[in-house]
């Protein structure tokens, strides 16, 4: 008999999504707790340590009592454990089949997540104190249903963003490019206007959740 697979858990919960191509979609969100990276932008430090040890048969019995839609797995950074990997198989493997996401932070390998996973993936600016994390490998796993997500914190990190854009062909690898400023350091009207500006190929997206709610932990 084999051991279950046990996941840390920080909270699972039900609300609009906030960021994305789903945006304003009800969502069912899966947070484990831990991450290695430290942006200091971070709005969720309250997943770094804590959590319960969950066994994920109870997990995925807890999402499917919402019948989802859609189903976002975050974190902290959920590929941080190990864990993560079955647990996308299994709310893949759900009927009705959701649309399955991960929110994942860009420095740890994707390669392994299941293919029926829209991976979005939030690469890591200067101004983050994370930008030498990125690890750029994990392009070559993206397909054109996944996302590439900045977080904009001044011109500085804007002109880097648009480097990479065209540096890494972005706009011809996925569908969605998404640009965020940085809630509460950059104007979301100034990057609009950079980015109106210079044509840029991408999607201006702003943290629904946070306009509507603002810091409230699980929503």
């Amino acid at each position: 008999m084999t051991d279950p697979v046990r996941l840390r858990i920080t909270e699972i919960f039900h609300s609009l999504q906030g960021e994305a191509r789903t945006v304003g979609l009800p969502t069912v969100f899966v947070r484990l707790t831990g991450c290695p990276l430290r942006c200091v932008y971070c709005d969720t430090a309250y997943a770094f340590s804590g959590g319960e040890m969950r066994d994920l048969d109870a997990v995925v019995d807890e999402v499917l009592a919402y019948r989802p839609r859609f189903v976002t797995v975050t974190g902290g950074e959920p590929l941080a454990q190990p864990a993560c990997l079955p647990l996308l198989e299994a709310l893949c493997d759900l009927e009705p089949a959701p649309e399955v996401s991960l929110e994942t932070s860009g420095a740890l390998d994707v390669s392994a997540v299941d293919p029926r996973v829209v991976k979005v993936l939030d690469l890591k600016t200067p101004a983050s104190g994370e930008s030498h994390r990125n690890r750029w490998e994990n392009l070559a796993h993206l397909t054109r249903k996944d996302q590439i997500k900045f977080v904009i914190c001044d011109r500085s990190d804007y002109e880097w963003a648009r480097f990479k854009l065209a540096e890494h062909d972005l706009a011809e690898r996925v569908d969605d490019v998404l640009f965020s400023p940085s809630h509460g350091q950059l104007p979301a009207a100034v990057l609009a206007e950079w980015i109106l500006e210079d044509r840029l190929p991408v999607r201006m997206q702003l943290q629904l959740h946070k306009i509507l709610w603002g810091e409230v932990q699980g929503r």
